[in-house]
């Protein structure tokens, strides 16, 4: 990890006043952020509320989570194979822009699929569709939600 204030393709890095990132794990500004554009406050944490894209059901509340970025896998939210069958082929996108909380009790409304090769994902507790986010049973207070997989308001 290169140190604060230095470039990182183009990006300034800053860490986080409360919790340095982990190893492979970036803070970055709402200025230097690409798809954050707007939704990062001066803090560092979501600006504006986090909502599930089908129903709308709040995820998170402005100011309770912090932007990270950190290469991520998560199953495409349209998968037709079931997750941790035995050959199965499973589709997603390797992603890279999350919110990052480190209590679960900070969601307004979240679901947890059932462990996944020591994976958790996250789905909308209202209306089930997901995976919107990551969480490793490894690091009980690591709980990632995609910024691409989420709207804001």
């Amino acid at each position: 990890m290169e140190p604060a204030g230095s470039s990182l393709g183009g990006a300034a890095l800053q860490l986080s006043g409360d919790r340095a990132a982990p190893p492979g794990e970036e803070v970055l500004s709402s200025v230097t952020a690409p798809c954050s554009a707007g939704l990062v406050s001066a803090s560092g944490t979501n600006g504006k509320a986090v909502v599930c894209e089908r129903c709308g059901s709040r995820v998170l509340s402005p100011g309770t989570a912090r932007y990270r970025r950190r290469e991520l896998f998560l199953p495409s939210m349209r998968q037709k194979v079931a997750l941790g069958t035995d050959g199965s082929a499973v589709t997603g996108d390797m992603l890279q822009e999350h919110w990052f909380v480190d209590d679960m009790y900070t969601f307004e409304n979240i679901g947890f699929t059932k462990n996944v090769n020591n994976i958790k994902y996250l789905v909308c507790a209202d209306c089930e569709i997901g995976p919107i986010g990551w969480h490793s049973l490894d690091d009980k207070k690591s709980f990632y939600i995609a910024l691409d997989r989420v709207q804001h308001e």
